[in-house]
């Protein structure tokens, strides 16, 4: 995948503020943006990903009351949790 180039007009005021949280983190303001979309787009993935989760093994309906089809898994545990 190449890269491609994007051009934005800010504020000064908000570049000001990129700046220090890229500072703070030792990074450029444009790799601080990038990471910061690049985070946005997994959660918003992620959120998406539970979501049809959820509608697959039937999560419980709060508006209905009614109850899930199958037991849903509701912790994420690791493979190795619990085993010695």
């Amino acid at each position: 995948m190449g890269s491609t180039v994007l051009s934005l007009r800010i504020d000064g005021e908000l570049l000001d503020r990129l700046r220090s949280h890229a500072a703070k983190r030792g990074m450029s303001v444009q790799d601080y943006v990038a990471r910061t979309l690049i985070r946005e787009d997994f959660d918003e993935r992620f959120k998406t990903a539970v979501d049809e989760t959820e509608k697959f093994y039937g999560a419980a309906d709060t508006a209905t009351g009614a109850e899930p089809v199958a037991d849903a898994p509701r912790d994420h545990v690791r493979p190795s949790a619990g085993i010695a």
